[in-house]
């Protein structure tokens, strides 16, 4: 499985097909085994029921790739897990895209007044 080039998504792992009565305590237990973890993320619904998803960010991108090579396909309650590398939506790269964008511009603008340059 190939790495993405963003170094924060190398240690993100987005899990699926978890038996909806896992707890953080039993991701922390499995996932703990393969390095230091910073933060694991359950995707409940409103009753706090676990949706079957997670999302385990690593210390360390070597720890992630180990849990991936380890986990993906584990058996675990009643169910094969899938661990894959977290990569973030298009809508949100577009939504930062914009907000960067929207920066440039606004700074482009402040220095042409500065400069006293005007928009033809």
């Amino acid at each position: 499985m190939q790495r993405p080039n963003d170094p924060l998504a190398q240690r993100a792992l987005f899990v699926k097909n978890l038996n909806f009565n896992i707890t953080g305590t039993d991701l922390y237990d499995l996932f703990g085994k393969y390095g230091a973890i910073r933060q694991i993320r359950l995707g409940n619904d409103t009753n706090l029921k676990t949706k079957g998803t997670a999302y385990v960010v690593y210390e360390s991108p070597d720890d992630a790739k180990e849990a991936i090579n380890h986990l993906n396909g584990f058996h675990l309650m009643e169910r094969y897990i899938v661990v894959l590398y977290h990569h973030p939506s298009k809508q949100q790269a577009s939504a930062l895209a914009k907000a960067e964008l929207r920066a440039r511009e606004q700074a482009l603008a402040e220095e042409k007044k500065r400069l006293g340059l005007k928009d033809e």
